[in-house]
């Protein structure tokens, strides 16, 4: 039975969460899950999570992971909400140690804080085989984004690309952040569109232009002949001087500073300090 994937948007993040399952009453596995957060009050909330409670809830599924491609810049993950409330592992890729050391100097976090992915449940290793339930999937590292980004291949057929690709009118991530490298990134991507050409490709965000729906779904063909980016023809040195001209442009996204702090913790909010509240760090003049 081929897998079932059902998306769920976050209008404030532009972010896409799925869920993957083969059939109601089975496993499954929530893939970049969205913790709703107000920048201007410092305020959490479950509201995009609790969706996908409800979907869970609602078609008898058992969650059996909760897959993070990597450590977001642009949203808080609720895996931690999720695994309270469903069960499941935390997983990421194992180059999460990396991103970790980075940041773990940048906000000076606590000396306990650890830099080997221990936070998570899981961490996978390039190409790593698991299971969601009887569907087969794999884990491949496609670095460039960040170092420690992944896909996820299901069942032969469909791949979460994370940040790699966007829809082709979109084109590519950026590689600007600490450890991001646009030629990583070239070789990535020409990785995913090495697959058969009626592959599926679902992305994690959408930024469509005027006049187009947002949508979380293309095909390697699609990607291959009109990726304004990284269409067929498009060589890696063309690719990386297009992409660090459009980088150098580009602002930090709006939740970077508390999404990372909170991310590279598994989704977990610092220790609370002496008087019960917890805190989060904005590191002046850094970025």
């Amino acid at each position: 039975m081929p897998a079932l994937i059902q998306a769920f948007l976050d209008d404030a993040s532009s972010t896409y969460t799925y869920i993957v399952y083969e059939a109601d009453g089975g496993p499954c596995a929530i893939v970049d899950s969205v913790l709703n957060y107000d920048p201007a009050s410092g305020r959490t909330d479950t509201a995009q999570a609790d969706k996908v409670i409800a979907f869970v809830r609602e078609h008898g599924l058992h969650v059996q992971w909760l897959l993070e491609t990597h450590a977001h810049a642009d949203h808080l993950s609720a895996a931690p909400y999720l695994r309270r409330t469903l069960g499941g592992k935390i997983a990421i890729g194992e180059s999460i140690s990396k991103v970790q050391g980075v940041f773990k100097n940048l906000f000076n976090l606590e000396p306990e804080f650890r830099v080997d992915g221990s936070q998570f449940d899981h961490l996978f290793a390039p190409d790593e085989i698991f299971h969601i339930g009887n569907l087969k999937a794999q884990a491949l590292h496609v670095p460039g984004h960040t170092p420690a980004d992944m896909a996820y291949l299901i069942d032969g057929r469909l791949i979460l690309v994370g940040d790699t690709l966007f829809m082709p009118d979109v084109g590519t991530a950026r590689c600007d952040f600490p450890g991001g490298d646009a030629r990583q990134l070239y070789a990535s991507m020409r990785k995913l569109l090495a697959f058969p050409s009626d592959t599926k490709l679902y992305v994690c965000h959408d930024y469509p232009p005027e006049g187009r729906e947002a949508k979380c779904q293309t095909t390697v063909a699609e990607q291959r002949a009109g990726n304004i980016h990284v269409h067929d023809g498009v060589d890696e040195a063309a690719f990386v001087q297009m992409r660090t001209q459009r980088d150098a442009g580009l602002g930090m996204p709006t939740l970077l500073l508390p999404a990372i702090q909170v991310n590279v913790r598994a989704g977990n909010m610092p220790t609370a300090e002496e008087n019960g509240v917890t805190y989060l760090k904005i590191p002046l003049n850094q970025l």
